[in-house]
């Protein structure tokens, strides 16, 4: 008991010294043609612009301002109103390249292959098992990706 303790208080420690401390939270955004910014405010310049669905990794938050990583590994600044915690997963294999990954009717390569995707396509997580993510795109294709492929949650 006594060992449980000294981790929270370690834990609680660590919050009150570093109060901008966020573990590897993951966001999506929430609407079209979001400016990722260089800093936190509508005053830094406009580096990309992010389209509904995108997951990031938050790395870090200033008052209403998250500071995020896309799965191309850029930076910038999002006001926290422009993102959810709905899961969402991005193609991350084949750039630069004209080739596709299989979706799938089930988890695993013994299934019917019911669509493709490029790198950079965005879809809505559905579940996850043994390795296998079930996805949904826009378009209303559902079908499953082995999870390797994608970036997101």
């Amino acid at each position: 008991m006594l060992k449980k303790i000294v981790i929270i208080s370690v834990i609680l420690g660590v919050f009150s010294v570093f109060p901008n401390l966020v573990f590897a939270r993951m966001v999506s955004v929430t609407g079209d043609d979001v400016n990722l910014r260089s800093g936190p405010g509508t005053n830094y310049s406009v580096k990309w612009k992010y389209g509904s669905g995108l997951p990031l990794r938050v790395l870090k938050q200033q008052g209403k301002w998250i500071k995020v990583q896309d799965f191309e590994n850029d930076t910038g600044w999002l006001h926290k109103s422009l993102v959810a915690n709905t899961g969402h997963m991005v193609v991350k294999v084949n750039k630069d390249k004209n080739k596709k990954i299989n979706i799938r009717s089930g988890p695993g390569t013994n299934y019917k292959i019911v669509g493709k995707a490029y790198y950079g396509v965005v879809f809505k997580t559905v579940k996850q098992q043994k390795g296998w993510a079930q996805v949904k795109h826009e378009s209303g294709v559902t079908g499953w990706v082995k999870r390797t492929l994608l970036w997101g949650f």
